[in-house]
């Protein structure tokens, strides 16, 4: 739950930024919308330093100093972001310089406290609890999510750019402090001890290459990086998609928006319940959640491409719920597969390991985004058809799904036994 705090005070920084501050580029100062896509790109590719990040974190007797300063970092950078998105009013080109040394920071910051404190949950967490233990650490970052989109929207109305540096201001110092104290007194001394006393002194390309020599970790990293892909690809067209062809308002595109999170949380809590030790005999391994539910994600693409084909005729709220749930359950089944993936390899690696998978996620979730509107884009272009051109772009949304699955099935444990037992 301390751990949880700390993902939630991220998730507040991640979302002013990413979601409060793209708004107000493209709505209250009227520029091109790709402006803050490629902003937000570039704080999700600078997170290929991540393995990095782990390996020094590992290289310390505690992890905690790494989260702090990299909440601090990430804080810095989000502030940095406001001051900019208003200078962008006053002098374009200024404020777009500041902004992508802002979103530089956010990145580095994100790659520095989320690695340090996912390496630190997969090192303190026993098997039987990493399921629900990863449901609780992100379903605190959703409501980090929520509670900062709530506030920040009743204060921001109406706009004044004064007001969007001092809310995030508020939120970059709420987020140190609940940081700083959640973290109080939480890495004792036994996992001090206990890490300076199994930690091997070697350079990072000799960590990283035996990391990749392991067929498990490079397995999981190739299917973090497909199934991350395919999540993130459908993000910025599916409410076109349903606003084009299905012909919904603004509102009623959020409202499916939240259909989509409503299922989400429904599967993250399904695994949380049935990854249980107790529950697994009855309900299936992680791993079996992973693959099982990137196959439902790929039926319910498919289930879209059949919406984009019959133009309308189909139970788009239902299919969009469907996706939600898979797409939670294989997520959370993934983390909790990658925090005993983690440990695997002895303490004193789990950094370096959360590093290269967090990496693999980071660099394709700024991918997804950018590929899926641009493919989108594309094949309206080539189709004269809108509703063909998205079917086309789900289509291989879950060719991509399938292929997770597959890689998915391929990832077996050093201590397989065990695992299979679980």
């Amino acid at each position: 739950m301390r751990l949880g705090l700390v993902q939630a005070s991220i998730g507040a920084i991640v979302v002013m930024t990413t979601s409060t501050l793209n708004r107000i580029m493209v709505v209250e100062l009227a520029l091109p919308a790709s402006l803050p896509g490629l902003l937000v790109a570039i704080h999700y590719f600078v997170q290929v330093i991540r393995p990095r990040m782990g390996f020094e974190s590992d290289s310390g007797s505690k992890k905690t100093p790494w989260i702090i300063g990299g909440v601090a970092l990430l804080a810095l950078g989000g502030f940095g972001a406001a001051i900019a998105t208003t200078l962008m009013g006053i002098h374009l080109i200024v404020g777009i310089l500041a902004a992508i040394v802002a979103f530089f920071l956010i990145g580095i910051g994100v790659s520095m406290s989320g690695t340090s404190l996912l390496a630190l949950l997969a090192k303190g967490v026993s098997d039987e609890r990493r399921a629900a233990a990863a449901t609780t650490v992100w379903l605190m970052m959703i409501f980090g999510f929520a509670l900062t989109s709530g506030l920040a929207g009743k204060f921001l109305d109406p706009y004044a750019p004064e007001k969007v540096i001092l809310i995030s201001g508020i939120i970059s110092v709420a987020a140190i402090a609940i940081t700083s104290l959640a973290l109080y007194k939480l890495e004792g001394a036994d996992l001090e001890n206990r890490v300076s006393n199994t930690k091997e002194k070697v350079p990072f390309k000799s960590a990283l290459r035996e990391i990749l020599a392991d067929p498990d970790a490079k397995r999981f990293t190739i299917f973090i990086f497909l199934s991350m892909l395919a999540f993130s690809a459908q993000d910025l067209i599916l409410e076109p998609f349903a606003g084009i062809i299905f012909k919904y308002t603004l509102g009623e595109t959020t409202s499916l928006s939240g259909i989509q999170h409503s299922g989400v949380l429904t599967g993250m809590l399904l695994v949380a319940v049935c990854g249980s030790s107790r529950l697994r005999r009855y309900f299936g391994s992680l791993r079996s959640w992973m693959i099982y539910g990137c196959l439902a994600s790929a039926i319910a693409m498919f289930g879209l491409v059949i919406a984009g084909i019959l133009e309308g005729e189909w139970p788009l709220k239902l299919n969009v719920y469907v996706l939600g749930l898979a797409n939670g359950a294989f997520s959370i089944a993934a983390i909790a597969s990658m925090m005993r993936l983690a440990v695997v390899g002895g303490s004193g690696k789990e950094g370096v390991r959360i590093g290269l998978w967090g990496g693999a996620q980071a660099i394709a979730f700024g991918l997804g985004g950018l590929l899926g509107a641009a493919a989108s884009d594309l094949a309206r272009s080539i189709l004269t058809n809108a509703a063909w051109a998205y079917a086309s772009v789900f289509f291989i949304e879950a060719v991509l799904f399938i292929a997770s699955a597959y890689m998915a099935s391929l990832v077996e444990s050093k201590s397989s036994n065990e695992y299979k037992a679980g």
